[in-house]
């Protein structure tokens, strides 16, 4: 297994693409796609451009159809003819001639096991022999080979790119939806490009879901390593949103397995302007990469912890801590008083050593010597500095208490207390560069002594931007939810410049992209593209002022039909393009109604909701 505690980057192959290689010792690539026609040569050239200029290493064109393929001659020659050389990257779906076409003028093809041969997902249940299964793996065979040897000959890398949204039915009758079948749909393709000494191979494994997504890709790696196999990551969170949402969401994915040492280059998914994409993929990058120099941190993975599946850390309720229950938020109050959103209210208010004024209608925490049993306060024990506190905490007849500690504090006293004092939630505090380690260890010496007490993950930050604090606090924290590790949050930002409540909210929103709490409403949707039916920006603006209120659904707003009904099997209502002007509406895997008037599509889409929600 990997070490958990300390940063090491995987060792990867080398791909050579274009003039930009990918993997080995080169920096992680940062990525976007255009939202154009492929056909529109002049508008791709001046959008690729844009991504270009914003520091984009790849830029990735849809390639529905032949004529789009060809036509990346013509954008390739607008570029190079100013001086750019910035690889070009075709995304084929559904149709191989298509990839045979686009390798010819692009520096990398992406393919789609899940549609390259076999028809895309339709939900329906088909049974194979292990006879019938080995020949539609040679089918694949036949016609992934002639694409391969149009990539040698012209220098194209591969994109093998497994989408959570698109594995086909032939995958689906044998492994179902699971991470496992999409790592055996991508090793499928691998194996062939092997036994043909093609590896100019680069990998994708994504999902809308960051849980299925890190798992996932966790298992292909150990998938590759078992059979030999180095070749480069990309990663992403598929649909994963627009605005503070999915940019949260992309950094719980994708930060944790930047963490993992994972990730040779990565693209950010937003429904937005695709430039807008590479600063936030920039940013998570440096932030995770900047701590792979660091002072080592000791510590031993707990037996029971499953890294490829990883189960909630079993731990006692204290009250609405802890025990199974959804992870609470902390806030913070500093003896005056302070907002708080409607909807994304914290559960414990720590307040210091001053209680304030006007109480809030939620439980206050209060440091152990100002506290005098109040109701509905609890005393947090302060583990820094020569005082010994533990004495204190014993005789405090508290029902609840918090004791704020460290990974280096956690003496045989510390644990000992522990063990005695069931009543005791743990805030975990760490100031080592590298925190994600170190908060790891922490709750594997927890499992390693058997302490079933509850954890909060202090993290504290000086942060000038909303932006920067939630993705920096996504990227650190999601991928403790993700191992199961988390009973609670506290972030705190030193400062003025962004507002408590703000705070607050990013905290309960980075457990709702880690899908351990749900707080409000879920929009799954994609980042659009040259096969985009409609305006999607514009359409998701609509669709969330109309359901936004209706906290705890997932409500999907896609594009085109690619990952449509597939990433929509985790989403409780689809609203897909299905022609120009036209949209389908679904109800998780159905399809209710067909081929609406966009204009009346959000209409519909509620009265559907309305309909099976009794709203």
């Amino acid at each position: 297994m990997k070490n958990l505690f300390n940063y090491t980057r995987r060792e990867s192959s080398e791909v050579q693409i274009g003039c930009t290689p990918l993997g080995g010792d080169n920096p992680i690539r940062v990525q976007s796609m255009t939202t154009t026609a492929t056909t529109d040569t002049e508008g791709s050239v001046e959008q690729a451009k844009r991504i270009i200029e914003a520091g984009g290493e790849y830029v990735r064109l849809t390639t529905q159809g032949v004529r789009e393929a060809e036509n990346l001659r013509e954008i390739n020659v607008g570029l190079r003819s100013q001086g750019i050389a910035t690889p070009l990257v075709a995304d084929v779906h559904f149709n191989a001639r298509v990839a045979d076409v686009a390798a010819l003028y692009a520096e990398k093809v992406r393919i789609n096991p899940g549609n390259y041969v076999d028809t895309a997902r339709t939900f329906k249940q088909l049974t194979y022999t292990d006879e019938e299964y080995a020949q539609e793996i040679e089918k694949i065979r036949a016609k992934l080979v002639p694409f391969l040897n149009i990539c040698k000959e012209n220098n194209t890398a591969i994109r093998i790119g497994v989408n959570h949204g698109s594995l086909s039915d032939r995958i689906m009758s044998r492994y179902g939806d699971t991470p496992e079948g999409m790592v055996e749909s991508c090793m499928e393709f691998l194996r062939i490009c092997v036994a043909e000494e093609f590896t100019n191979v680069v990998i994708s494994i994504k999902a809308s879901n960051t849980v299925i997504m890190v798992r996932t890709v966790r298992l292909l790696v150990m998938a590759m390593e078992k059979e030999g196999m180095q070749f480069p990551l990309h990663l992403g969170v598929t649909e994963a949103g627009e605005g503070e949402d999915g940019r949260i969401k992309s950094a719980v994915g994708i930060g944790a397995l930047l963490y993992d040492g994972f990730g040779d280059t990565i693209r950010v998914s937003l429904s937005e302007a695709p430039e807008a994409e590479i600063p936030v993929a920039k940013a998570l990058v440096d932030y995770v990469t900047a701590h792979a120099v660091h002072l080592p941190i000791e510590g031993v993975v707990a037996k029971e912890f499953n890294y490829f599946a990883p189960e909630r850390r079993h731990t006692h309720a204290v009250g609405n801590i802890g025990g199974g229950q959804v992870p609470v938020v902390i806030g913070s109050c500093f003896g005056k008083e302070r907002a708080f959103d409607a909807n994304l209210r914290p559960d414990y208010l720590y307040c210091g050593s001053t209680l304030p004024e006007q109480r809030p209608a939620m439980p206050l925490i209060v440091d152990a010597p100002a506290w005098t049993g109040e109701e509905n306060t609890y005393p947090v024990f302060m583990g820094f500095g020569e005082r010994n506190y533990l004495p204190l905490l014993a005789m405090c007849p508290a029902p609840l208490k918090f004791l704020f500690v460290t990974y280096s504090q956690c003496s045989e006293e510390v644990l000992a207390c522990l063990k005695t004092h069931p009543e005791v939630v743990i805030i975990h505090q760490t100031g080592h560069l590298h925190r994600v380690g170190e908060h790891r260890a922490l709750a594997h010496l927890l499992m390693h002594e058997g302490i079933t007490n509850p954890v909060v993950y202090f993290q504290h930050y000086a942060e000038e931007s909303l932006a920067d604090l939630q993705l920096r606090a996504a990227a650190d924290t999601g991928v403790l939810c993700i191992d199961g590790l988390v009973d609670g949050l506290y972030i705190h930002n030193i400062g003025n410049n962004i507002a408590p409540q703000q705070i607050d909210a990013t905290a309960l929103n980075i457990l709702q992209a880690a899908r351990v709490r749900t707080s409000k409403t879920e929009y799954i949707s994609c980042p659009g593209c040259g096969r985009t039916l409609y305006a999607l920006e514009d359409t998701i603006a609509r669709i969330k002022a109309a359901t936004s209120h209706l906290k705890g659904l997932k409500i999907a707003i896609m594009g085109c039909i690619v990952n449509g009904p597939g990433e929509m099997a985790d989403a409780d209502y689809g609203y897909v393009g299905a022609a120009r002007g036209k949209v389908s509406l679904y109800k998780q895997k159905e399809c209710i109604e067909k081929n609406i008037p966009e204009e009346q599509a959000v209409e519909k889409l509620l009265e559907l909701i309305n309909k099976y929600e009794n709203l």
